[in-house]
């Protein structure tokens, strides 16, 4: 029982950053797509299209903070701990970016029809940012709190 205890912390402390880069490969190949097809609808503005593409890559990179804040020796007290954060944060992470993406495909497909839009049609996908922000920041602060 000890050593599932201790693989289960260590699949924790990991779950982030595969779950956040999960989400965010998803997130960005699907506004990726999105974004090319505008490419061929528009005669300028492009990278404004490519910025948007990219933004679901952030919840990758909060889910590798996780990681290193987890990121410590697991014991059979600390593990139940690693593996809550670090699964729940990693589903957060992965599903926000993907969601994220599919406000992005919106916001890309609006915006090149009518470019002044462009900055409202963002505010979707920005506030699907916040709720992964949400996420990454309780987790910190939950893994302040596990035993050491």
């Amino acid at each position: 029982m000890d050593s599932f205890m201790l693989m289960l912390g260590w699949a924790g402390i990991y779950a982030p950053v595969a779950l956040g880069s999960i989400g965010s490969a998803y997130g960005c190949a699907r506004a990726g797509q999105a974004a090319a097809g505008a490419l061929l609808d528009t005669d300028s503005g492009y990278g404004k299209f490519i910025g948007l593409a990219a933004m679901p890559s952030t919840q990758g990179i909060l889910g590798i903070v996780v990681m290193f804040t987890l990121n410590r020796e697991v014991t059979v007290t600390a593990a139940p701990g690693l593996f809550a954060i670090g699964l729940l944060s990693g589903l957060a992470l992965m599903l926000g970016a993907m969601y994220q993406g599919q406000a992005l495909i919106g916001a890309i497909n609006a915006s090149k029809s009518k470019p002044e839009v462009f900055g409202l049609s963002v505010a979707p996908a920005a506030i699907v940012e916040g709720f992964s922000v949400f996420a990454f920041v309780f987790a910190l602060v939950l893994a302040g709190s596990l035993p050491a």
